[in-house]
């Protein structure tokens, strides 16, 4: 009369056992399918399906898995990936291009003209907007025809390679309104 007692005990503890492995076992596949995706490294077509290659957050590379593409939940990683996939692509695409490579040339050019300072850009002086010494020689800014950068030449090199343009900002700005004043003073003391 024991037995059945003790069968039923037995029943008992094991079942809530049971069930407890059970939730267990519910838990590990969740968790399997809250997988965080950290990035999409790659891309493949198998049968005519795209499947990514994953980076799984908290695990090594060793762990990467190819997904079908169905699978995933991480729009944003996939645009991203794809995103870098174009610009890396259109890098490669744009050196061979004649078109893309004559600007790049022309753009390399330009570069080394804004590189080259003062009469070394070959540009013709227009005119000089100011002079400083700060530099502990005479330096002219000046302004070049058909350029809107003006820069700085020193005094010395404009007044042998456009003494005109130098006479022409000293002029402008002579002052001549101090020989009236002394005049003026004259014309107090008479």
């Amino acid at each position: 009369s024991n037995n059945p007692v003790y069968d039923l005990a037995e029943a008992t503890i094991t079942t809530p056992e049971k069930e407890k492995k059970a939730d267990e076992v519910v838990e590990e596949e969740e968790e399997e399918e809250e997988y965080v995706v950290e990035k999409v490294l790659n891309r493949r077509v198998v049968k005519g399906k795209v499947e990514y290659l994953l980076k799984w957050k908290g695990f090594s590379n060793e762990d990467n898995t190819w997904e079908p593409e169905e699978n995933l939940d991480c729009p944003d990683l996939i645009a991203e990936y794809l995103q870098k996939q174009k610009s890396a692509n259109e890098g490669k695409r744009k050196a061979p291009g004649e078109a893309d490579g004559d600007e790049s040339k022309s753009k390399k050019k330009k570069e080394d003209n804004e590189k080259l300072r003062g009469f070394a850009r070959g540009l013709e002086p227009e005119r000089i907007i100011g002079a400083t010494d700060s530099t502990g020689e005479l330096m002219f800014l000046m302004k070049w025809k058909h350029s809107d950068e003006a820069d700085l030449v020193p005094a010395k090199e404009a007044n042998v390679k456009c003494p005109q343009v130098v006479i022409s900002f000293y002029e402008e700005r002579l002052t001549w309104h101090s020989y009236p004043s002394e005049d003026e003073k004259k014309d107090d003391k008479n």
